[in-house]
């Protein structure tokens, strides 16, 4: 498979949560910084992305330190990062609804649709949101800006998919079964529709994980260790891999990523790491073995330089802040 494909099956997503908002000029309302209401809306999950899709009229998406993003029907904006509140609005509302305060209702399913009238122009969304690893930072969502804008009506598969969406969302509320899980999936294709296209629209220069996944040299590298991360690859392999000389591999993943292919593969190994001690009951030694480490010994001094923890003490760490959530 290709490096996005691969990614993605290696970063585990969680819940999603869809729903509606329909609002007439002036209108706007305020979304806080989704790290800090993950816990709300998606227990468990370690990020948390936000989009909205238009349907119909148009918006501008305001955040600090940013220019003013203006979406219209057919657009998609995400949020892929969280760390910062953002504003939605059309016109000059005499104020904005703070989307915060409603977030129990949406989780509970009280809430399916946030409604504003202002009395003037229409526009419809439908908003979501959906949990992810904290490594998708380290993979495709590393390097993307504070907002992302991708029109999905360009072409057959945008509009089929939106469509699909915009049927689901009628049915939030229902007691179909299997009605939640269809939801999560719709939104992870949502996503990764969106990420393809971003990929697609990428300037030549542009750097960064998902520049390099497009780029056949570097992006069959990072396919290959993606497949098989516990595999004692050298750069001579890589390199064959994608067909390429050591050279010209190292220098166009350091180009695009900012460190060599083996650099990277070590990384990588030590966060597949993280999520087993945080996942499963294995032993040190065990875990060590099932990303790549011949010795224990070597495994924690190299985990301790990525975490600054050593792997048993980090395990109990994350044991102990699970607990404290829980209670």
């Amino acid at each position: 498979m290709d490096a996005l494909s691969e990614a993605l099956n290696s970063v585990r997503m969680t819940g999603a949560i869809f729903y509606q908002a329909k609002c007439t000029a002036p209108w706007g309302f305020l979304v806080p910084p989704l790290r800090s209401v993950a816990h709300v809306l998606a227990p468990g999950s370690e990020r948390l992305v936000a989009y909205h899709l238009v349907t119909e009229g148009k918006a501008i998406v305001r955040s600090e330190g940013m220019e003013d993003v203006l979406i219209e029907a057919g657009d998609i904006v995400i949020d892929p990062h969280g760390d910062k509140a953002h504003a939605v609005f059309n016109g000059t509302p005499s104020r904005f609804v703070d989307s915060e305060a409603e977030l129990d209702k949406l989780v509970s399913g009280e809430l399916t649709a946030m409604e504003i009238d202002g009395g003037g122009e229409p526009t419809s969304f439908v908003c979501g949101y959906f949990g992810c690893e904290r490594h998708a930072e380290k993979l495709f969502l590393a390097g993307l800006p504070r907002m992302i804008k991708i029109n999905v009506r360009r072409d057959t598969s945008g509009e089929w998919l939106e469509s699909l969406i915009r049927h689901l969302v009628s049915e939030v509320g229902s007691t179909r079964p299997g009605q939640s899980v269809l939801l999560c999936k719709m939104g992870e294709a949502l996503f990764i529709e969106a990420l393809r296209r971003y990929m697609e629209e990428l300037p030549p220069e542009q750097t960064g994980w998902l520049a390099g996944a497009r780029d056949p040299i570097v992006g069959a590298a990072l396919a290959a260790m993606h497949r098989k991360p516990c595999h004692h690859w050298t750069l001579d392999e890589l390199a064959a891999d994608a067909g390429a000389s050591r050279s010209v591999l190292s220098e166009r993943f350091a180009r695009f990523l900012g460190e060599p292919p083996l650099t990277y593969l070590a990384r990588w190994r030590l966060q597949l790491a993280a999520r087993l001690l945080e996942t499963t009951r294995k032993t040190v030694i065990h875990v060590a073995s099932d990303v790549g480490y011949e010795s224990e010994a070597a495994f924690n001094r190299a985990f301790k330089r990525e975490f600054s923890l050593p792997p048993a003490q980090y395990r109990r760490t994350i044991a102990g802040n699970g607990s404290a959530r829980a209670n």
